[in-house]
């Protein structure tokens, strides 16, 4: 099925497209060590241009620090913020940028969550640096291309400045919370950083409300209805107890823009929950996804989470 992120949130592409070029000569001021040179915005914070490619591109993923930051060292696991620039290796102009839009972009190192070039290039850089990506085709789109602007075997060419880096913990951590209320489902306390099993009463009527309960109360920042915040979850359909997804398969973190979760009781469940909590939550269908099927997912599902609030953003 699709995967849950994809569902409960509005989609985000990292690589939405804009214009590529043709190739237009050689000219050696337009490379520099052995990359694309910037033509204009060239301090980190700044919005770059990039020359055209030329020559034959790199066949191995290349990794230039235009400049290096003075922050920690991106570790897998750990969530970076980053604006950035692509373009084709001939391209004349940008098939995207998030420079000028005032948010930077999350993604997860190492987690699978972007293309391969991008968790490999970044991981070991430290934060406040700008450095510049070249991605062969079978660590970016490959024979399949992406859209009209990416074509089949694209080099793709990125300037990103990392803004910040956040550690992420394998777990939530917080005081146990007692579990008491029989008609609710059981999760377990368990810190390891292992799948938390979520067990769902067998003969009961799920309830009609919202459910948003500490089983870990943790104190950290709560989370507000603005900004992101990285989870862990174990998802299950309360009539059948059966795993719809789960983080704990692919040992990753999820991250959801508030403003842009799009099930009710995701959203109105996690507000004001703090960071280092495990919560439980269930949610009636009226505030998940109603009469429509979502992949395993039924129609009129009540919908069980237990969910690590492991950061906000």
């Amino acid at each position: 099925m699709r995967r849950l992120a994809g569902l409960l949130v509005v989609p985000l592409l990292l690589l939405s497209t804009a214009a590529c070029g043709d190739d237009s000569g050689s000219d050696s001021s337009q490379m520099k060590n052995g990359v694309p040179a910037i033509t204009k915005g060239a301090k980190f914070g700044e919005e770059p241009t990039l020359s055209q490619g030329t020559g034959e591109p790199p066949k191995e993923l290349k990794v230039e620090v235009i400049s290096e930051g003075k922050g920690p060292a991106l570790k897998k696991g750990d969530i970076a913020q980053v604006n950035y620039l692509g373009q084709v290796w001939d391209g004349k102009e940008p098939f995207d940028a998030s420079f000028g839009k005032g948010k930077p972009f999350d993604v997860t190192i190492g987690a699978g969550m972007v293309i391969k070039g991008w968790d490999q290039g970044l991981e070991g850089q430290k934060v406040g640096s700008r450095v510049e990506l070249v991605i062969p085709p079978a660590l970016g789109y490959g024979e399949q291309g992406s859209g009209e602007k990416i074509k089949p075997n694209a080099t793709l060419v990125f300037v990103v400045d990392i803004v910040k880096g956040t550690t992420v913990p394998v777990s939530a951590t917080g005081k146990e919370v007692a579990q008491e209320n029989k008609d609710l489902p059981k999760v377990g306390t368990n810190t390891d950083g292992k799948e938390v099993a979520v067990t769902v009463p067998k003969d009961v009527t799920p309830p009609a409300k919202l459910v948003s309960n500490y089983v870990l109360e943790g104190d950290g920042e709560a989370v507000k209805d603005s900004g992101s915040v990285v989870v862990k979850f174990h998802g299950k359909t309360w009539k059948d107890d059966k795993t719809f997804e789960s983080t704990y398969a692919n040992d990753t973190t999820v991250t959801w823009p508030m403003e842009q979760l799009s099930v009710k009781g995701l959203k109105d469940g996690l507000i004001g929950k703090k960071v280092g909590s495990r919560v439980l939550l269930v949610i009636p269908p009226d505030m998940a996804f109603a009469d429509k099927e979502q992949g395993t997912i039924p129609a009129n599902s009540t919908l069980v989470f237990s969910l690590d609030i492991l950061a906000v953003m």
